[in-house]
């Protein structure tokens, strides 16, 4: 039981006092705000814990908004005293100023695909009659804001390709509204749908399925958990108040209830999962539309701890992807007129490396395998038998490979450290691959650098796979500057991929290493499973062996070792910087969960417990309470150079998690490194623009060449 004792007063400090403290690399004089601290204790399962900047989390005080504009007056007066700052932003948007393409999507007569010309905020839609065909806009959402921060969240067309509905998400937020066009005309219509989160769309005929939640109170929008996710259905030119009401539970308001369609429209499969209560997996349960069935029958009627996803139906029976008795995962065909477990027909069985991803088109299935953090992608037919491996350029990842039925090619993508993403045509008959379309980065030869993976030992002995980026002909003499990178959560894989702005660094000669800890999806549900909850010190450990592996084999030192996360990963940063403040010389934790007592309490994060765990219970709560990067740390401690980075509108990981820390560290810090917070406006969880993305990259790369003695060469 959880007892809360409120402030019996507030200290008579005021909001803004200032300490001074120097930076240890240009004699910068910081004044930090000191942060008011309040007398605010909670109590778990017999522990008080102090809470001393809880009032941090009122995002629309005064008070808050306040210290909001002085710490960024810290942060960016810091960052523009740095010399080459310009220099760093000017080479940050050159090598981000090519064409980047999504792969194309077929409907109908058109090809559709989406394209930035280099620099634009957001990407545009186009659409194109043929592969030969001219492109024409259909949606350019740097329309949609005066500052490009409006970006499309979704885009869906209709069985037809008459109708398309489509979304929109503003300032960063993960809130959606939708909107319906008439592609006759490419003219918006009247309908709009508000408070969408968690959901796409599914067409039926002329309408479609839509899942939403009730609408937040007024300025509490971005903080307000989120709950009684509701199913509905919209008929195109019907007002939303005359919206069917398809799917509630009013006695779970943690589930999330997600309807989508078969490419054929027969059936409706309802997914539902409760990971609020802490369980991994999903009920599935579908209805016969031909048959204008209302009422739902079970696939699977009980949310457990495995995973249901529908790949598509032949005929009435449904191939499934699911990790039950399977951790790796494989692909069933279900039978509904015999749905007894023991009659699912193994279509892919489970092999030793884990499933990537599996879609059909064109009669076939297609299916992509891990291999030690590398795809392997091949084609079957819809029994399961083995026609071809699809012959990839590199080792790296390749996604795509889906289309409809009737399609005779699909594509994909292909990318690694240092391949850019290429499209790829890939024609079923002639099973051949061709090249459709490449990235052209300026100013890079791929030749330059090269790219190994090394397997080190973590503190338990458990092998981990590192990937290391650098230029050919780097000298391990302990010297060079170098960034590691982790994530290590919710089964997500760190893949080997292209980014340009990487090239900022490795072209200034430093090394760029990507650990694959476990709690990630490398290796299947065991190896994320062996990351969570009372296991997650696992992640860290593995984290801290990447870097003493790196230091041991001369890439580095700790004077020039930077580590960086974002999201699950800026919770990593901050835990392996409490652990080991000797370490690192630079931190950058981004968007990070970092009050691990009370992520539950804010929008989605009740979302996160399978990954985490829950402070509710007493044994989650004591693991929890060791590694939460706002409880530990230290009085007095000497730790890393740190730039926190969050955004206003991260209703995903609420902002009050960094606030709270950068409050703490700034305070406890017993160092001369600089401890500053960057946050962001009119963004989220992930940068809301092209020229946000930059700004942010600038500065991150800026304090980082900085506090490691770096003065990059242009």
């Amino acid at each position: 039981m959880r007892k809360t004792r409120m402030a019996r007063r507030l200290l008579v400090t005021p909001v803004l006092t200032i300490v001074l403290l120097c930076a240890t690399a240009s004699a910068q004089r910081l004044e930090y705000p000191k942060t008011k601290a309040i007398d605010h204790v909670d109590t778990y399962h017999g522990v008080m814990v102090a809470d001393p900047y809880r009032w941090l989390e009122d995002e629309n005080s005064t008070d808050t908004r306040q210290w909001i504009e002085e710490q960024n007056k810290v942060t960016f007066g810091y960052l523009e005293k740095i010399p080459f700052r310009e220099q760093v932003r000017q080479r940050v948007e050159k090598l981000f100023d090519y064409p980047k393409y999504s792969a194309p999507f077929k409907r109908g007569e058109y090809f559709y695909f989406s394209k930035n010309e280099g620099l634009q905020n957001q990407s545009v839609l186009y659409r194109q009659k043929g592969l030969n065909g001219k492109p024409e806009v259909v949606i350019d959402p740097n329309t949609f804001s005066a500052d490009g921060t409006t970006r499309l969240s979704g885009f869906s067309l209709s069985k037809d390709g008459k109708l398309a509905a489509y979304g929109i998400s503003r300032g960063g937020s993960d809130w959606q509204e939708y909107f319906v066009m008439d592609m006759t005309n490419l003219k918006s219509l009247a309908d709009t749908l508000l408070w969408l989160k968690a959901s796409g769309v599914a067409w039926r005929g002329d309408g479609f399925y839509y899942s939403r939640y009730p609408a937040p109170e007024k300025g509490k929008e971005l903080t307000t958990k989120n709950v009684f996710h509701t199913v509905y259905y919209h008929r195109v030119g019907t007002p939303r108040s005359r919206d069917e009401l398809v799917y509630e539970d009013n006695a779970n308001p943690e589930r999330f209830h997600n309807v989508g369609t078969t490419e054929d429209q027969r059936f409706a499969i309802l997914s539902i999962s409760e990971r609020g209560k802490g369980k991994k997996g999903n009920a599935l349960f579908f209805c016969d539309l031909s048959k204008d069935e209302k009422t739902f029958r079970p696939i699977i009627a009980e949310i457990g701890e495995d995973n249901y996803g529908l790949i598509d139906n032949v005929g009435d029976k449904f191939l499934i992807r699911t990790n039950r008795n399977a951790p790796n995962g494989r692909v069933i065909l279900f039978d509904p007129s015999s749905p007894d477990e023991k009659n699912w027909k193994d279509i892919l069985p489970e092999k030793p490396e884990p499933l990537q991803g599996a879609g059909t088109a064109g009669g076939k299935l297609f299916a992509t395998y891990l291999k030690d953090v590398t795809t392997r992608a091949y084609v079957y037919n819809l029994e399961g038998k083995l026609e071809n491996e699809v012959k990839l350029p590199d080792l790296g990842i390749a996604g795509g490979f889906g289309g409809e039925r009737d399609q005779e090619f699909v594509f994909y993508t292909f990318t690694s450290f240092i391949f850019p993403p290429t499209i790829y045509r890939y024609d079923i008959a002639t099973r051949k691959s061709t090249r459709f379309r490449t990235a052209e980065i300026p100013e890079f030869n791929p030749a330059d650098y090269e790219t190994k993976q090394v397997f080190y030992e973590s503190k338990d002995g458990t092998r981990v796979p590192m990937f290391i980026v650098h230029k050919k002909g780097i000298k391990l003499d302990g010297k060079n500057p170098t960034l590691l990178y982790g994530y290590g959560g919710f089964s997500v894989s760190t893949s080997p991929s292209f980014n340009a702005l990487r090239l900022v660094l490795l072209e200034q000669g430093f090394v760029y290493a990507s650990a694959n800890m476990r709690g990630g999806g490398e290796y299947g549900e065991k190896w994320h499973e062996a990351g969570t909850k009372l296991k997650k010190q696992n992640v860290f450990d593995d984290f801290i062996a990447a870097a003493e592996y790196l230091i041991t084999n001369k890439y580095t030192s700790v004077e020039k070792l930077a580590i960086q996360g974002a999201s699950n990963g800026g919770l990593l940063v901050g835990a392996v910087m409490n652990q080991r403040p000797d370490l690192f010389k630079v931190a950058i934790p981004q968007v990070g969960v970092m009050d691990m007592l009370r992520f539950h309490k804010f929008t989605i994060g009740w979302n996160w417990i399978p990954d985490y765990g829950s402070s509710d219970k007493e044994e989650e709560f004591k693991a929890l309470y060791r590694y939460s990067p706002l409880h530990n740390i230290r009085e007095g401690l000497k730790y890393p150079a740190t730039i926190i980075t969050t955004a206003d509108h991260d209703d995903r990981v609420v902002p009050a998690h960094s606030f709270k820390y950068a409050a703490t560290l700034q305070g406890k810090q017993g160092g001369d490194n600089p401890v500053l917070i960057r946050i962001e406006t009119r963004s989220g969880h992930g940068a809301s623009s092209t020229t946000k993305a930059l700004e942010l990259t600038t500065d991150m790369y800026t304090f980082m060449f900085h506090n490691l003695g770096v003065t990059p060469k242009y």
